[in-house]
């Protein structure tokens, strides 16, 4: 069993907070500086998209368990997460989404901000963390490689591809 996370320790570089719908402006215009990703995940990030997901929910999970935040610096959106507590086993935290804004990719950023948000999740008892990958981007597979994570070898289709599975143990 694991101790309740605190979303605000993540990181000890960037102020984080969970992500309100008054935050869906800043999330969007985020999103829309990675067209890359969404060539492999369509369709195209919108309000509405952003909005969804801030909602989206997996199987036997409740609001509880759900964690939509933003890394701040300086007043400016820098990246995105969304985890989830508990899924799919106990003691797992599933990476839903990550999006570093384009202006900070490249320099390491993102690798230190899940390399806070891995030593946050094992500190408060998480034993895996789980993603799934779109099949075919390999600026995804690589940024999830060079961070620990391996492919278990699990394939799930949805509605354009499929998504490979990746953890990695805490």
């Amino acid at each position: 069993m694991h101790t309740a996370l605190d979303v605000c320790a993540l990181s000890s570089r960037y102020a984080v907070r969970p992500l309100l719908r008054p935050d869906a402006p800043a999330v969007l215009a985020l999103c829309e500086g990675n067209p890359l990703f969404y060539r492999y995940h369509p369709p195209f990030v919108t309000l509405q998209s952003i909005y969804d997901d801030m909602d989206a929910l997996p199987p036997g999970r409740t609001v509880a368990n759900k964690h939509y935040v933003g890394f701040w610096s300086g007043g400016e959106l820098v990246a995105v997460l969304d985890l989830v507590e508990d899924y799919p086993r106990e003691d797992t935290a599933m990476l839903g989404f990550f999006m570093m804004d384009a202006r900070h990719q490249g320099r390491g950023e993102g690798s230190a901000i899940i390399g806070g948000c891995m030593a946050c999740l094992r500190d408060a008892g998480f034993a895996c963390v789980r993603l799934g990958i779109d099949r075919d981007n390999p600026q995804s597979r690589a940024f999830w490689t060079k961070n620990g994570f391996v492919l278990t070898g699990e394939e799930v289709p949805n509605d354009f591809s499929s998504y490979l599975m990746m953890e990695r143990n805490l």
